[in-house]
């Protein structure tokens, strides 16, 4: 547990940056849940997040916006969900500007799209600063109460490891008697 420590003291907020240039919610959540622990400040963690996110996100917007639609030909692997991206945008429009990021499995290709679509510059900035606004608070503080969750678990550890106990205990016996009731059908 030391050693976890001395790690998250000073690879933490590292973890964090790299975690909001991909799609990082297991770490932006786990740093959140140390922050309610008192291993990490919350707000440097929603300040890292917060500009990370909105920075790749404005690259790859420009990505998409500079080669256009031919950058999904050169990558044919990206299509489908390239495809499910364009779909959305045409459908939703700014809504799903402002909820890409919580769309699992398009969150990066989302704004390579949203470029190659020519929407234009200023709106995407506006909705990407307001979404990642959004993405970061929701993010940041659900992974904050999940700490203080384990909080809780940790200070009840004695009666979490009783009824852990107690349950593997239920799921051997009843292990048992299925194997012997199986046992027991085979042979009639």
């Amino acid at each position: 547990m030391e050693s976890f420590l001395t790690f998250v003291h000073e690879w933490g907020y590292i973890a964090v940056f790299l975690g909001a240039i991909v799609e990082g919610e297991t770490v932006i959540l786990t740093a959140s849940a140390l922050a309610a622990l008192g291993y990490l400040d919350l707000y440097k963690i929603m300040a890292i997040t917060f500009c990370t996110t909105v920075v790749v996100d404005q690259g790859l917007f420009l990505i998409g916006r500079r080669y256009g639609p031919g950058f999904f030909e050169r990558f044919p692997k990206l299509r489908p969900r390239a495809d499910r991206a364009f779909r959305l945008l045409h459908r939703f429009d700014k809504w799903f500007i402002l909820s890409f990021r919580f769309i699992y499995g398009i969150r990066i290709i989302s704004p390579i799209v949203i470029g190659a679509a020519n929407i234009e510059h200023k709106r995407f900035a506006t909705l990407n600063i307001l979404s990642a606004l959004i993405w970061t608070t929701v993010s940041c503080y659900s992974g904050y109460m999940m700490g203080d969750v384990l909080e809780k678990l940790l200070k009840n550890l004695e009666i979490v490891k009783h009824y852990v106990m107690i349950g593997l205990g239920v799921a051997a016996l009843a292990a048992a008697v299925f194997w012997i009731w199986k046992k027991y059908k085979k042979g009639i």
